[in-house]
């Protein structure tokens, strides 16, 4: 980008004096690039959740999501694609909220005066945006790069592993409560920021969607625990057989 247009995108004017249109886009780029992944991890927390009905349940939404209706063979093209396509989505949204990051100790103390003197629930809730944000920059990364370079590793049995064995519930947990808490108080940012539930008394609305929110937060956080409780079920009780993989007639068997 030439040395003018980055000045224009910090000060939000043009050289012709006018004001610039290029905050506002970057803008509406945050909110959808925002929204693709608050989509995206709303769904992704769902089918995690599919643990808790049996391993085979699980097995058999991995093997979708792996793209076996379509590709033959254990290839994980399809896992990975979506891996890399979040990643970049990701990293894209991560740069344009930082440009509301605060710059200095010195605007992080104005801000917290500011939050302070306002003592609004929604001034907290970005507060809440950008300490996730910043962490889930690298939990995400981490977990993103590890379904990268072993899609094939994604199982009842694999995933299980990783999470009991490889100790990697730490991470995991830490990552889930971040993602819910960012996810949530970002989608409700956005319907207040554009307006979607205002109809014809914002005030009321803004206090359902709140509620809708907290509730979702629980919802997400309750499932996401019992989830992660399930792989560490499974892992504690495979550990001796450490690297086998699930296959469907393993839980036949072990019901007979």
């Amino acid at each position: 980008m030439p040395r003018d247009d980055i000045i224009e995108s910090i000060t939000g004017k043009e050289r012709s004096g006018k004001k610039s249109r290029i905050p506002a886009r970057l803008d509406l780029l945050q909110s959808i690039t925002g929204l693709v992944l608050a989509l995206f991890i709303v769904f992704h927390l769902l089918f995690e959740s599919s643990i808790l009905f049996g391993k085979n349940s699980m097995f058999a939404l991995t093997k979708f999501f792996e793209g076996n209706f379509v590709v033959e063979g254990d290839t994980g093209a399809f896992i990975v694609v979506l891996a890399i396509f979040i990643s970049i989505v990701l990293v894209l949204h991560a740069f344009l909220a930082m440009r509301k990051f605060p710059k200095s100790y010195r605007e992080y103390l104005r801000y917290r005066a500011h939050a302070l003197m306002l003592k609004h629930n929604d001034t907290d809730l970005w507060f809440i945006q950008i300490t996730t944000g910043f962490m889930l920059f690298f939990l995400a990364s981490i977990h993103l790069y590890i379904i990268m370079t072993q899609p094939l590793n994604i199982g009842p049995f694999a995933s299980s592993d990783r999470i009991y064995s490889d100790n990697m519930w730490i991470l995991y947990l830490i990552l889930l409560v971040s993602v819910v808490l960012h996810t949530i108080a970002g989608l409700y940012r956005l319907a207040m920021k554009w307006g979607v539930f205002d109809g014809n008394n914002p005030r009321k609305n803004r206090v359902i969607i709140r509620t809708i929110a907290k509730v979702a937060v629980v919802f997400y956080l309750i499932i996401g625990l019992f989830s992660l409780g399930a792989y560490m079920k499974i892992g504690f009780e495979h550990q001796k057989n450490y690297g086998k993989r699930y296959t469907p007639m393993q839980e036949l068997n072990n019901a007979n």
